[in-house]
């Protein structure tokens, strides 16, 4: 039985106005050929599918059935070409992201405010991960952009600098040290510190900046992230030294900024997969990053 979708094209015409007239009118065809592709459909199956009484059809109960049939089919076209259409639209496209935690808070909701304006009902995954596994879901290919710290592309993908900026300091409201703009490593003497952990990289880099300058602090706190190190100064605990993320995102209500004297940078870097298709938000998406890198720029050039 060879039965092609001309063929129920036509049946589903016929069913639809109830006439092979009708038919021929709904598929911009003739009559004629309306009623010899109804006789082809009707000889392969081998069973009649209309009754006719004095020129008009009446769909038999095998029809019927087969109509059903015929529109859970329809149905399931119109939402493989709603599906197609859809894809080519950025608002209805998906992101999968995995970033630092420190990116979840500081960096991208604000990327995520700029995508929703131009692509209002874009569907975003962001998933936080520390290093090392960061690094790798992204060689498994598992995401379609990664933002990390390093300088250095994991396997299987590549990779491109965001944001380069210096780490910030960061004191409570009141705070003596507040009457000077730029700290150098000599203010922080004798001062109650919030240390980031000792496995940090940032941490590691800050103990090295203190000790060749011969300065000791009271390393009262520790914690895991640069939003703990934040909230811990805020509660009048200590003064830190954190990304400048973090730090403008978490300035105000008890928190205040001043530069450091000492240059230690901070690196955001795009991370995407060599063997994942890109997805249809990725460039634009990482347009709107990079407006916001440069906008972050601004805001810590006017400090």
């Amino acid at each position: 039985m060879e039965i092609s979708h001309r063929h129920i094209e036509v049946f589903r015409a016929i069913m639809l106005s109830g006439s092979v007239t009708g038919a021929a009118t709904l598929l911009r065809t003739s009559q004629p050929t309306v009623s010899r592709e109804l006789a082809r459909l009707e000889q392969l199956l081998g069973y009649a599918l209309f009754q006719r009484d004095k020129g008009r059809l009446q769909a038999t109960a095998r029809a019927l059935a087969l109509y059903d049939e015929v529109q859970r089919a329809y149905v399931g076209l119109a939402r493989v070409s709603e599906t197609a259409a859809n894809l080519a639209r950025l608002d209805q496209a998906q992101l999968a992201l995995v970033c630092l935690p420190a990116f979840a808070h500081a960096l991208l909701p604000a990327v995520c405010r700029r995508l929703h304006a131009v692509a209002g009902q874009a569907r975003v995954a962001i998933t936080p991960q520390e290093s090392p596994l960061l690094e790798e879901w992204l060689s498994a290919q598992r995401f379609d952009i990664g933002l990390t710290e390093h300088s250095e592309a994991p396997p299987g993908t590549r990779l491109q600098a965001v944001l380069e900026a210096d780490e910030l300091c960061v004191l409570p409201e009141g705070h003596p040290l507040l009457a000077h703009s730029v700290l150098s490593p000599q203010h922080f003497a004798g001062q109650p510190f919030v240390s980031l952990s000792p496995d940090d990289r940032y941490r590691r880099l800050l103990d090295a900046v203190f000790e060749q300058a011969g300065v000791g602090r009271q390393l009262l706190w520790e914690t895991h992230s640069a939003v703990s190190v934040c909230a811990l100064v805020r509660e009048g605990l200590g003064v830190a030294i954190v990304n400048p993320l973090t730090a403008l995102a978490m300035a105000g209500s008890g928190l205040q900024l001043r530069r450091f004297a000492v240059s230690v940078p901070y690196r955001v870097s795009l991370v995407q997969p060599l063997y994942r298709p890109p997805a249809p938000l990725t460039d634009t998406f990482i347009d709107l990053l990079q407006q916001e890198a440069a906008s972050l720029q601004q805001r810590l050039a006017a400090l």
